[in-house]
């Protein structure tokens, strides 16, 4: 089976909004949560769809699938959220593992929530390399040169800029081999990894790079909401 997984965890503290979380915050005229919901939806190839959420707000994230997605609503699992964006994860691969089995053949597609932007394309190349390679990240190249400083006040590095890569998501995974990697890893070291990506990396397993798109930003900032608004109306405008 194949699962799309939207990570909507966070409390949107960066966004200088209280306790609001960014993914519910409206982006011409819907929540940026339901822009990423729509394009998953119209993915055919997903048996379900996966919302991990923080629990707090669950019971407004089934709201707003009621308004809507009510034509999909039994096509979505709604999941509280965990500590951070690697448990909030798990906690959706254990309600895999708990109502569809470990089979060794699901795939999932991770995502963030406050991307709204991702296309039908990214979802679909993921799900085909995830079931090529394993694991898969959306990339695309870095357009600035990046420094390395560990004080904070010099510069000690610049890697080759060619070399560089900034990471996206959707991100893809075979679900069972990602499960294995993940409970190897000791507490120490699951601490240290920002995104499921890293667990392979980190226990030297291949992840294929598949090709984003600069439009696929992260809404994480009050000026990355300006953006998105102006990305959406071109949009709409075209």
């Amino acid at each position: 089976m194949i699962f799309g997984i939207i990570l909507a965890g966070g409390t949107g503290s960066r966004m200088n909004m209280g306790n609001f979380p960014k993914q519910f915050m409206t982006l011409c005229d819907r929540p940026i949560i339901i822009h990423s919901l729509d394009t998953f939806l119209s993915c055919e190839k997903f048996d379900k769809i996966y919302l991990g959420i923080h629990p707090d707000w669950t019971d407004h994230a089934s709201e707003l699938v009621e308004k809507y997605a009510y034509e999909h609503k039994d096509d979505i699992i709604i999941i509280p959220g965990g500590t951070d964006r690697n448990s909030s994860l798990f906690n959706v691969i254990e309600d895999i593992s708990a109502r569809f089995g470990e089979n060794e053949e699901h795939i999932i597609i991770t995502h963030d929530a406050v991307r709204p932007f991702v296309s039908l394309r990214m979802i679909e190349e993921g799900i085909e390399n995830a079931v090529k390679y394993g694991a898969c990240a959306t990339v695309v190249p870095s357009t600035d040169t990046v420094v390395v400083s560990h004080d904070g006040k010099k510069i000690d590095s610049m890697p080759v800029r060619k070399y560089l890569y900034n990471e996206q998501t959707p991100q893809s995974f075979n679900m069972m081999k990602l499960k294995r990697l993940y409970y190897s890893l000791t507490d120490e070291e699951r601490t240290g990894l920002t995104d499921a990506c890293g667990i392979f990396t980190y226990k030297g397993e291949y992840v294929h790079m598949a090709i984003g798109d600069p439009t696929n930003i992260k809404i994480t900032t009050a000026s990355d909401l300006a953006v998105a608004e102006v990305f959406m109306k071109t949009r709409s405008d075209e």
